[in-house]
């Protein structure tokens, strides 16, 4: 069991990541049925459910705090909402008429790692920003109101800041004539991406943890303490990190009864009250 672990614990996020993000761009490439990238989505939110049981990092994150519907109702949710957003892809092209210079003749996975990039600065921007903005701060509490780490809450986003998060990571994309197929890559890449930020596995990756934004990096952000948890913002990479001074790598890894916020132990689990919650006056 020993060996199994290890190999999977450094084996899991790179195929994982790999793995599915390269099957999807077969399904588009090869111009297969999209409902197939549905049946690729199900698959990885089950093999991380599956590996989060078999090798947890924390074994206590694994059972549900009164938190399993709350949690499938924002994905539900969220999932819908980006669905809806990729398919009016075109239409906003048009709409938005900008440089036209995106390279369309570069192989599919060249433009897929581009778009990551270029996406990953305006959601990690956006992500630094909602911690100093206290606007913005009361939309994204919501996600840091989780007591525990596991795939499927990364997916625990308030609806309008997620929308806030879309617009800044793909208007740029947009703008540059974004295709459609490069787009639903880049949603499903998000996904995965999502899955492995807030996973339970107890992976590891090596020196990747530098610049690969996965759980190990990633628990640090939720830490109750929004001084403590001020670090490693980035979705996809770590580089925005380095470059705003916000990267932190520690080896005392958070544990169960670390994460949600400092002072708000009374923060609603309720799906409808945590949409109302930022619009609620503070006591102060």
């Amino acid at each position: 069991m020993s060996l199994f672990r290890t190999i999977v614990q450094y084996l899991y996020a790179p195929i994982f990541f790999i793995g599915f993000i390269g099957l999807a761009i077969c399904v588009v490439d090869l111009e297969l049925n999209k409902v197939w990238l549905i049946a690729l989505l199900l698959i990885a939110v089950m093999a991380s459910f599956v590996t989060e049981w078999l090798i947890p990092y924390e074994t206590t994150w694994n059972q549900p705090k009164n938190d399993r519907k709350r949690d499938i109702l924002h994905a539900l949710v969220n999932e819908v909402s980006n669905a809806l957003s990729i398919a009016a892809i075109p239409i906003v092209t048009l709409l938005f008429h900008g440089f036209d210079i995106w390279p369309n003749g570069w192989p599919l996975v060249v433009q897929l790692a581009m778009s990551i990039l270029i996406a990953d600065f305006g959601i990690t921007m956006t992500h630094y920003i909602s911690h100093k903005v206290e606007s913005l701060w009361r939309f994204h509490a919501v996600h840091h109101s989780v007591e525990r780490m596991y795939g499927f809450n990364g997916l625990m986003k308030h609806p309008l800041h997620q929308s806030v998060e879309l617009i800044a990571g793909t208007i740029p994309l947009l703008l540059m004539g974004l295709p459609l197929e490069v787009g639903v890559l880049l949603g499903f890449a998000t996904m995965m991406q999502l899955l492995l930020q807030h996973s339970n596995v107890d992976m590891r990756v090596g020196p990747l943890i530098f610049i690969w934004a996965v759980a190990p990096g990633h628990r640090h952000h939720h830490l109750a303490s929004r001084t403590e948890g001020n670090v490693n913002f980035g979705l996809f990479t770590m580089i925005w990190d380095h470059l705003l001074g916000t990267f932190m790598l520690n080896n005392k890894q958070p544990r169960d009864g670390d994460l949600g916020i400092d002072g708000r132990s009374d923060f609603p689990i309720d799906y409808m009250q945590q949409l109302i919650e930022p619009f609620r006056k503070s006591d102060g």
